[in-house]
């Protein structure tokens, strides 16, 4: 392996990022780019497989002249990916539904099905999760076979994102279990199998069904020409690999009981590695790519995006100069919270934007800011979608501690919302925890690496593989303690008002 390269390529919402490591896991280059996604209708989110797999290869291009690497000295590939993305296969590999997202909608009806088909305790109990639309992927195969009959005929298999990479990369078709996790159709509790019961109760074919493989299983050798051409060898080791969450927390050093992690972007994640297959409905739970493990995942959809939106729609006037950067917008946006005081005047955000995950696992659920006054002003609402976020993290960590019976006193936290010091100090209040901000942002791919690494035979395992990676804390947070009451009833007032409101999404989402 000596002056060899891993490979870790990472698929998410928007963009492709790529990481090349080396065989003591230091990052030798990283690059992104940017992809279009395909929205007919409002409830429609997919990916535009062809501009995601030019995405691939300007990274590739990247890496190779802007970091000088020589692209043949890479001797393992894997790929991470966001979870689900669900696409459908033709006898020839051709893709004949582009990957339908987590964030899609279109498959509410499907969902209530396989639920109702199954049974919900049943359900849960192989599968260690519930039915969503788009953010399990059974509520889109069934949507695909209730809408698009021929398409479902003509599939040879289903499959998520990292099944689409690798079947370009190798020509062969495979899907891991922390992928499966998400499905509906997979034995996650015990098995780890397709589930033949609950096929045979939605009346999804089997066979339809990816073969399975370890998250460290190569799945073929590299036939892709295109990427022959830049430079990597025919042959060369292509890894399945994971989810994105799941690759970060490798990379992270989530590897055994009880390690905690948090990733802060678009989404926000809570994230805990348990070694027994006790599960919480509040959760989104899964194989871990270490086997052996599981993770509990809370999800929360749309915090970092809930911020995003806030500054396009209500902060147009701290963006006002050219030369600003969004960094120097979110920056400016800080500034103006910290001014607020903590509580916003009563003011208190529920932070389901666009549906729920966990723990609330409601597609009709909308952002709520409840307690304006006329005394609020623009500096409480832009605090109160952190704190909002606070408060979903701590409801998150309490039910991760009544399941695995252990508090959750710190964790460590990554991505690119991890860096916002005021948000970092406002959970780490809100929660009583302290925190520890890595200096690296892109860890799924890294993670992917890792993963590559162990199935090409660098690394002996994954426990060798993630120790190698440096992890540099570039800021510690200490939970202070002199909010603690006004914070004690924001969450009350959390987690109360969805219970109290939630029939009335319904009929919200009437009048859309």
């Amino acid at each position: 392996m000596a002056g060899k390269y891993l490979l870790g390529v990472d698929v998410g919402t928007t963009s492709v990022k790529v990481a090349v490591i080396d065989e003591n896991a230091g990052v030798l280059g990283i690059s992104k780019s940017s992809y279009n996604l395909i929205t007919p209708e409002p409830d429609y989110q997919q990916i535009d497989t062809e501009d995601m797999w030019r995405a691939f290869l300007k990274c590739l291009e990247l890496v190779s002249e802007g970091k000088g690497l020589d692209l043949s000295q890479i001797s393992g590939i894997g790929i991470s990916s966001l979870c689900p993305g669900l696409a459908a296969f033709g006898e020839d590999g051709e893709v004949l539904v582009d990957p339908i997202l987590y964030s899609d909608r279109r498959s509410t009806e499907e969902a209530e099905i396989i639920l109702s088909a199954v049974g919900s305790d049943k359900l849960f109990e192989i599968t260690a999760n519930t039915a969503m639309a788009g953010a399990t992927s059974g509520t889109s195969m069934l949507w695909i076979k209730r809408n698009l009959p021929e398409i479902y005929e003509k599939t040879k298999y289903f499959g998520h994102v990292n099944t689409l990479m690798a079947l370009r990369m190798t020509g062969r078709y495979a899907i891991d279990y922390s992928n499966a996790s998400y499905s509906n159709f997979f034995e996650t509790a015990g098995g780890f199998k397709w589930s033949s019961h609950i096929c045979d109760k939605v009346g999804i074919d089997m066979e339809k069904l990816p073969p399975l493989l370890h998250s460290t299983d190569v799945v073929g050798g590299l036939i892709n020409q295109e990427l022959i051409g830049m430079g990597l060898k025919q042959g060369t080791p292509v890894v399945i690999g994971g989810g994105d969450t799941a690759c970060a927390s490798l990379a992270v050093g989530v590897t055994r009981n009880g390690d905690v992690c948090e990733s802060v972007g678009t989404t926000n994640v809570l994230t805990i590695c348990v070694d027994q297959p006790k599960f919480d409905h509040g959760f989104i739970n899964r194989c871990h790519v270490v086997d052996g493990t599981w993770i509990y995942q809370g999800a929360m959809s749309h915090t970092g995006a809930a911020y995003q939106w806030f500054k396009d729609e209500f902060c147009k006037d701290l963006q006002d100069e050219s030369e600003l950067t969004h960094q120097d917008v979110f920056i400016r946006m800080n500034e103006e919270a910290v001014k607020a005081k903590p509580g916003c005047g009563g003011l208190v955000f529920l932070p389901y934007m666009l549906g729920e995950r966990s723990p609330v696992w409601d597609p009709y659920a909308r952002g709520v800011f409840f307690g304006i006054s006329l005394h609020t002003t623009r500096k409480d609402f832009n605090r109160a979608i952190m704190e909002g976020c606070g408060y979903g993290l701590r409801q998150l960590a309490e039910i991760a501690g009544r399941v695995t019976g252990k508090h959750i006193g710190e964790f460590v936290s990554i991505g690119g919302g991890a860096k916002s010091e005021v948000w970092a100090q406002i959970k780490a209040d809100i929660m009583g925890v302290n925190i520890k901000v890595l200096d690296l942002n892109d860890m799924a791919p890294i993670g992917a690496a890792l993963l590559a690494g162990v199935g090409a035979g660098c690394f002996a395992d994954v426990y060798e593989a993630s120790a190698k990676v440096e992890r540099k804390v570039c800021r510690e947070v200490t939970a202070s303690h002199s909010n603690d009451d006004v914070y004690e009833r924001g969450y009350r007032v959390y987690t109360e008002l969805y219970p109290r409101i939630k029939d009335l999404y319904k009929i919200t989402s009437n009048l859309h």
